[in-house]
């Protein structure tokens, strides 16, 4: 099985189902096998060994996505806001590559040798010149690479995870029904096409039947313009976008009545967005979907019911699901493991592992699987009585103050819970005495006031004082990368000095 069947089986049931961009005038599944065959004959008679992409998001993202697939050659998204000097390297790194590059991009990534350059608009356009795409069809095998998503390498050299085609199906096959989305449904796309998210996106869509919209990049007015004008069905979102939306959507005063199915992940969700979200959009069904890069996508889901269970009960335990990213996939190993390696019991943090078809754990040149094939994360978290996984951050991101381990999580759940606080951050940074202490950044709620002597009153009276942040820096705005996530290690050098 390859990636590129997904799109075959999905013209083959509903070629002249729109799969892509606007009801009217948008690309039919048939449509996009010929754009993708065509894609694929351009990359064979360029002799590229990768296809990559250097923009935002367009149609030229499922045509390279299928079109590599059909070449039998590793499709390789690039992250744009690379530096110069990074992207150069990423991108020699792939050569020979033929690059589609956003026109306002071209000219950063001239130069750079073995890497064809073609703008997105030209590649586009040159897609009809290029007939049916079937002289000699490569052979796929499952085991081939389908995709190189790099890291973002804000600190040392990024690193090329590879997922193969086996990889990519078996998640698909597992969660996503077959045609089984009606014509009328659409996917609102604004994530980068270089992150998981946007790949998975296309993949269960596609197989789904459902059709695409995309965003070039996410803009909350934007996202709400769109999703009520392409009546939009499904989304994706990230915790920090979630809450701006809601804030968007109350300015307006509409309801996004087509909307149906939000999944959210990326980081960690606050519960009070969650359930200020279920308030505002009854009529949404929820969905916390976590996994990674090296695991092509989601591993474990706090699926609707379970939202509506959690939200209506007054049973605190049932109530704090809400807070945790549910149970894993039922094909998918998880468990929570200890310094040692053993599994811990229900309600002990740990680190967690992962196994299953769909988990690659893999870097170009090694794997970073056991020997009995599990992935060790790098997250925290534990799994409570019923099976339900809470995350804890990264297992570098605790804070050590002392001869004791901090959770950022844990202080920062508390900060925003307070009705002052929109947005909350908790690092450590280098203390003299304890080696480690609590600092926090703190973005307030609209016209909100409350004193930094009032907040680390609010933590001490539910956490112990050693939890307590020394200082809290009042911020207009929390940094995060172009997906939503929070920028840590940024964060805790611009506060290395309080």
């Amino acid at each position: 099985m390859h990636t590129a069947m997904l799109l075959e089986m999905a013209a083959d049931a509903g070629g002249d189902r729109i799969g892509l961009g606007p009801l009217e005038g948008g690309w039919t599944y048939g449509d996009l096998l010929l754009g993708a065959r065509r894609t694929a004959a351009r990359l064979r008679r360029s002799g590229a060994a990768h296809a990559t992409l250097v923009g935002l998001n367009s149609d030229a993202v499922p045509l390279l996505l299928f079109g590599s697939a059909f070449a039998d050659i590793p499709f390789a998204p690039v992250n744009y806001r690379l530096d110069d000097e990074r992207l150069h390297h990423v991108l020699a790194r792939l050569a020979p590559t033929l690059a589609v590059v956003d026109p306002e991009m071209i000219e950063r990534v001239q130069g750079v040798e073995g890497v064809e350059v073609v703008g997105r608009d030209e590649f586009l356009a040159a897609l009809s010149d290029e007939g049916d795409g079937l002289t000699d069809p490569a052979e796929i095998d499952a085991e081939d690479i389908a995709i190189l998503l790099f890291t973002s390498g804000t600190t040392g050299e990024p690193k090329a995870a590879v997922l193969r085609h086996r990889h990519l199906t078996a998640y698909i096959f597992m969660t996503v029904e077959f045609m089984g989305a009606g014509e009328e449904e659409a996917q609102l796309v604004s994530v980068p096409p270089y992150h998981i998210a946007g790949i998975s996106a296309v993949l269960s869509s596609v197989f789904a039947g459902r059709r695409i919209v995309y965003l070039p990049a996410f803009d909350t007015e934007a996202w709400v313009t769109a999703a009520a004008e392409h009546g939009i069905s499904q989304a994706m979102v990230v915790p920090t976008m979630l809450n701006r939306i809601l804030d968007e959507v109350a300015r307006r005063g509409i309801t996004l009545p087509a909307l149906r199915h939000v999944s959210y992940g990326g980081g960690r969700m606050p519960r009070a967005v969650i359930e200020r979200a279920m308030g505002m959009l009854p009529g949404v069904r929820w969905v916390n979907a976590y996994g990674l890069t090296e695991t092509s996508s989601t591993v474990a889901v706090l699926g609707p019911e379970d939202h509506d269970e959690a939200f209506a009960s007054d049973d605190p335990a049932v109530r704090a699901r809400l807070g945790s990213v549910g149970r894993p996939l039922p094909s998918v190993e998880l468990e929570v493991r200890d310094a040692s390696g053993q599994p811990c019991p229900s309600g002990t943090k740990g680190e967690i592992y992962v196994r299953g078809e769909q988990i690659a754990g893999e870097y170009l040149g090694r794997s970073v699987l056991t020997d009995d094939g599990w992935f060790p994360t790098n997250d925290a978290g534990f799994l409570d009585a019923e099976g339900y996984l809470f995350l804890d951050g990264r297992l570098d991101d605790v804070i050590v103050r002392g001869a004791e381990n901090l959770s950022p999580g844990e202080i920062e759940d508390k900060l925003a819970a307070h009705p002052a606080v929109a947005e909350a951050a908790v690092v450590g940074v280098p203390d003299e005495e304890w080696g480690e202490k609590v600092v926090a950044a703190v973005v307030l709620q609209p016209d909100a006031e409350v004193t930094e002597a009032e907040l680390q009153a609010w933590v001490r009276s539910e956490l112990r004082s050693t939890k307590t942040p020394e200082r809290i820096q009042f911020r207009g705005e929390l940094p995060h990368n172009e997906t939503g996530k929070l920028l840590r290690r940024v964060l805790k050098s611009e506060l290395a000095g309080l």
